[in-house]
Parts: C-alpha cells; sequence; structure tokens
C-alpha cells in the first residue's frame, strides 16, 4: 500500500485523531481498508491503474472536483504545479471552515509543501510516519486568500512556450516537448500508413507529429491512462480530419484491435520508483496489437533493456538511431 496513503490515514486514527466526517473529497483516491466505514467519501482520480483499484473496492468516483465538502484528502503527485493547483482545487470545493487534508513522501517535499500550505491556510498540523508527512490546516479567516488565487492560476490548462500545445500541470511533460518523443518524431517514416496505434500517448505530441508528416496515414487510436493529458491530445489533435479514437486505458493489460504500426514512448516509472516491468508490458501488448508484417517504432532511454524483450517475441528488429540519451528501435513482426 502506498506509504502516504497510510500517513495520511493516520490523522484519523490515534489518541489525538480529528474525527471521520459525515462527507470528504479525495483528490488523487486511493483506497484504504478504514475508508469502506467512513459514511461518505467521493474520489476523483486521473490515472487509470488507481482509479480501478478505488472502483474495485466499492468506493464512489466522479471524472472531476465537484461540489462542496467539509473535509478535501489529496495525495498530489511530484509535480510542483500539481500540489500547488491541487491545493487550491481542495479550497475551491471546501465548505466554510473545512479542512484540507495532503500526504506525500519526504522525497516528494513534503516539508515544503507543509510550508507552503502553512503560509496560505494560517495553521497547520502534520503527522510524521513511513518515511512521509501528513498535514492539515482549516481554512478560515486565518487563510491568505491572495495565495490561494495565485495557485488558482495553475489549474487547467496551459501553453508550452514557443508551441501551440496545451498542457496540464501534473501531467508528463507539462513544461516542454519530451525529448525523446521529439527524437522520434524527427526519424518517422513518411511512407507510414493504415491504422495506427499510440501506446501511452500523453498530451498527443507523437500522434500530431505523425499526422503531420505521414500521410498516408488512416485512423490514429489514443491509449492513455492519464485522463487529463488524454483530454489534452483532444485539443492538440482537433485540426486533423483522419479519425481518432482516444482511449482512457491502462496499456499493460492489453489492448483490443490489430494495428499496422504502432509508436511508443512507454513510461518506465510507476510513481516515483523505476519499474522496466512497465515498459516490458507495453512491449508484449504492442506485440500481440500488430498486424503480420506491423511496424513498431519505440524510443526509450539508452539503458533500458527493451532489446531482449522484441528479440523474444519473434519480432525482426533494428536500432535506427541513438544520442547521448535515446535509443529507437524499430521492429517489424513477421
Amino acid at each position: 500500500m502506498n506509504p502516504a496513503l497510510e500517513t495520511l490515514m493516520l490523522v484519523f486514527s490515534g489518541e489525538e485523531a480529528l474525527p471521520v466526517p459525515d462527507r470528504a473529497l479525495f483528490l488523487g483516491a486511493e483506497p484504504h481498508p478504514d475508508l469502506a466505514n467512513w459514511p461518505q467519501v467521493i474520489g476523483y482520480q486521473p490515472f487509470k491503474p488507481k482509479a480501478t483499484e478505488w472502483d474495485n473496492a466499492g468506493l464512489s468516483r466522479i471524472e472531476s472536483p465537484a461540489g462542496k465538502w467539509p473535509l478535501v484528502m489529496l495525495l498530489p503527485g511530484k509535480s510542483k504545479d500539481e500540489t500547488l493547483a491541487w491545493f487550491a482545487i481542495a479550497r475551491n470545493h471546501l465548505e466554510p471552515g473545512g479542512m484540507i487534508v495532503a500526504a506525500m513522501p519526504n522525497t516528494a517535499g513534503a516539508g515544503r509543501f507543509e510550508k507552503e500550505l502553512s503560509k496560505a491556510a494560517g495553521n497547520i498540523h502534520s503527522v510524521q510516519k513511513n518515511k512521509c508527512r501528513a498535514f492539515y490546516a482549516t481554512i478560515d479567516d486565518r487563510c491568505n486568500p491572495a495565495i490561494f488565487e495565485n495557485w488558482n492560476s495553475l489549474i487547467g490548462r496551459q501553453t508550452i512556450a514557443n508551441t501551440h500545445f496545451t498542457v496540464e500541470a501534473g501531467v508528463f511533460s507539462s513544461g516542454h516537448v519530451d525529448a525523446g518523443s521529439e527524437f522520434l518524431a524527427q526519424h518517422l517514416p513518411a511512407h507510414l500508413r493504415g491504422k495506427v496505434a499510440d501506446l501511452g500517448a500523453g498530451w498527443g505530441y507523437l500522434t500530431h507529429e505523425l499526422l503531420e508528416r505521414c500521410p498516408k496515414v488512416e485512423s490514429v487510436d489514443l491509449f492513455e491512462a492519464d485522463s487529463r493529458a488524454l483530454d489534452c491530445a483532444r485539443t492538440n489533435l482537433r485540426k486533423f480530419s483522419q479519425p481518432i479514437g482516444y482511449h482512457w486505458h491502462d496499456v499493460s493489460t492489453g489492448i483490443s484491435g490489430e494495428y499496422d504500426v504502432i509508436l511508443s514512448n512507454p513510461p518506465f516509472h510507476t510513481g516515483q520508483a523505476t519499474d522496466v516491468d512497465l515498459g516490458r508490458a507495453f512491449l508484449t501488448v504492442a506485440t500481440s496489437a500488430l498486424k503480420r508484417s506491423g511496424k513498431l517504432l519505440l524510443v526509450a532511454n539508452r539503458q533500458l533493456p527493451y532489446e531482449a524483450v522484441l528479440q523474444s517475441s519473434g519480432l525482426a528488429w533494428r536500432k535506427v538511431a541513438e544520442n547521448e540519451t535515446f535509443k529507437l528501435l524499430f521492429a517489424d513482426k513477421r
């Protein structure tokens, strides 16, 4: 179980525990056994695997934060802008005199963000355990509205500098075009055609470049686990006339359909930890979804051992290019 979640739940247990509220909103929701006994807790979770865990626990979930609540809990990601934006979202959905409770690993800057919330709220309390910190504050007349208003500017879409692409804080590569995806885009063969899938599509950069450079592509399906990134992709790709499918999906569980071409810049982190098996799972799924004679175009960090997966999958692969950071592996299904 997520140690930050365990630490957050300590706020509601023990000798000096806060009372369990009648109603609560949980941003970045993850299931905990104790939550089954809460009168009403509603979760918001944009990451598909965690949303599925929440649903499977029988807990209620909403697609975006809504309503007013006496308590808003949050487990933010590692992005500074995302965390501050979520503080603002939490405050926006609080009833008067409501409370924000957040928890983060120490390595994600929990102490720094506790200080940020303290500046805004004017009061703060914390619990430390599991190499994490849970901190909470009542939002009342002691708070500094100007700080929350400043954080409000981080909510929603932003445009990446010197581009026309829109993104949202917390999604992968929200401040710039990912260098690996850009490297792959520069080497996309213009003759690619047919039905294409983009696995781990993010906010749509690779699909955008594919449709710009490859006029014989008939359609593209985007598979992405972050619903916020997928919503950004809908905006970033709206100029194209080809059919585009948007799938909020955990690629590691498999995909349906068969494709002539699959592109991927696969993730290799689960939270803050490196997870090479996640990238391997993407390649296995891609192999299964390729038509015979289909093509897989992959970019990866140079040190990641993906060649063995391509080899064991029976693909004919080659290293097309590499630089000091990335390699491009193109493969054909025999």
